[in-house]
């Protein structure tokens, strides 16, 4: 394995909370989340964005990059805990396809701060 896939992340998802009447919301419920440790992947910087005014705040980016043919199976609702920071998935995992089999794994990750 190449020294550049030597990351180790931890993949977080949360349940939908269940309401007082017992019905499911679109609320995740994060202190019942589930936590998979996945290793030999790469975490790199992707841009951060700055707005100021009444709230300031700095949204900084990752994009993380699995090797060839390993899954990293992240949904858009998820969190992924690296390098002492919680993160969260920004939008929909690419799964990248050669002959029809997987070639590698691309998520945007995002930290809003402020």
């Amino acid at each position: 394995m190449s020294m550049l896939y030597g990351e180790t992340v931890t993949l977080v998802r949360a349940p939908l909370k269940v309401d007082k009447y017992g019905n499911t919301t679109s609320e995740r419920d994060w202190t019942k989340a589930e936590r998979w440790s996945y290793h030999g992947l790469m975490v790199q910087p992707d841009g951060s964005t700055e707005a100021v005014g009444d709230r300031p705040s700095v949204i900084t980016g990752w994009r993380l990059i699995t090797p060839k043919g390993l899954d990293f199976p992240a949904l858009a609702t998820d969190h992924v805990e690296w390098d002492g920071l919680t993160l969260a998935v920004d939008g929909e995992v690419g799964r990248f396809k050669v002959r029809g089999r997987l070639h590698h794994v691309e998520a945007r990750l995002k930290r809003v701060s402020g």
